[in-house]
């Protein structure tokens, strides 16, 4: 193992999912001593295991995996209760000296941790009127007026996840303001190299399909049948994850299970999407080529750009 950075750093790994993003975080974490902070939105819930692509320990490498399993599958998510957590342990690894690796493809996790980001509060008044909205007409119908309030918010929600477009318009609507104005600069609070795992978007897409299947095999139908009976469905936020809503309207009746599983590959790519367009976005991403004939050069060329971020 190579010596801990002279001067702390938090060192983050983002991208779209598949990408690569869970190993090279193990790797950076055990060359510079450092611990991995998870910011994969999904993989804080308890027992979401095989269909959030959650690291077996074997697979952790004798890493300590921080801000998993987390939460209940019944909690809804709160990027505000995940900013608290996150920098918390980011705060305890500096302090101890060692490197905190976040890893994620949960951009809006990754910039509450490490970006000068505060959240506008609630109204529990306007939660609750849009939450009926959102039951009597579906998240369609909101996901199409966020769309005319703040296009860019629009693009970066989907339109199925009707929790996070509830909130979007609820911040509008508290603060007069788009959504996304409540986003500053990218100005950190902490000094961070983020790194990019790239991944051209024909391989991309196979790596998709291959690990849903990889996902069916494992037992996912079993693992939601099992997190059904402890309240998946009522969970706002945790049936809405990829695999998981579609298993869960398998298991309904709704649709076949191949229908599911097709529909979570496709679902699954257009996400991959959306997380790839909002870390092009950041300035501060350093991309490095994850496809499969360079995988080799992957680890040494990130610990390099590291370890020429810390001597610069």
């Amino acid at each position: 193992m190579r010596s801990a950075a002279p001067a702390p750093r938090v060192i983050a790994v983002v991208g779209p999912t598949a990408a690569g993003k869970s190993d090279l975080g193990v790797f950076l974490a055990q060359q510079l001593g450092g611990e991995v902070v998870n910011a994969d939105s999904m993989q804080l819930y308890r027992g979401m295991d095989i269909g959030t692509a959650k690291l077996t320990p074997e697979e952790r490498g004798g890493v300590p995996h921080r801000l998993l399993d987390v939460w209940d599958v019944t909690e809804a998510a709160s990027v505000a209760e995940y900013q608290r957590l996150a920098r918390a342990e980011i705060d305890r690894l500096l302090a101890e000296g060692r490197t905190p690796v976040l890893v994620g493809g949960s951009g809006l996790y990754v910039r509450g941790a490490v970006d000068a980001l505060e959240f506008p509060g609630t109204d529990p008044a306007v939660r609750a009127r849009l939450e009926a909205e959102l039951d009597e007409r579906g998240s369609g119908a909101l996901h199409a007026r966020l769309a005319a309030a703040d296009p860019e918010a629009a693009r970066a929600i989907l339109p199925g996840n009707g929790r996070r477009i509830v909130r979007a318009l609820e911040v509008i609507e508290i603060t007069g303001k788009p959504f996304t104005a409540n986003l500053p600069g990218h100005e950190s609070v902490y000094d961070t190299v983020q790194i990019g795992v790239d991944v051209a978007r024909p391989e991309l897409d196979e790596r998709i399909a291959t690990r849903v299947d990889r996902m069916w095999e494992a037992g996912l139908v079993d693992e939601v049948r099992a997190l059904e009976a402890v309240g998946l469905r009522e969970g706002r936020t945790a049936s809405r994850a990829l695999g998981y809503q579609q298993v869960l309207a398998a298991l309904a009746g709704e649709c076949t299970e191949d229908e599911a599983r097709a529909e979570t590959v496709r679902a699954t790519k257009r996400f991959a999407r959306r997380q790839d367009s909002w870390f092009r976005r950041d300035p501060r991403v350093h991309w490095l080529s994850g496809a499969a004939d360079h995988r080799g050069e992957l680890p040494g060329e990130a610990l390099s750009l590291v370890e020429r971020a810390v001597t610069a």
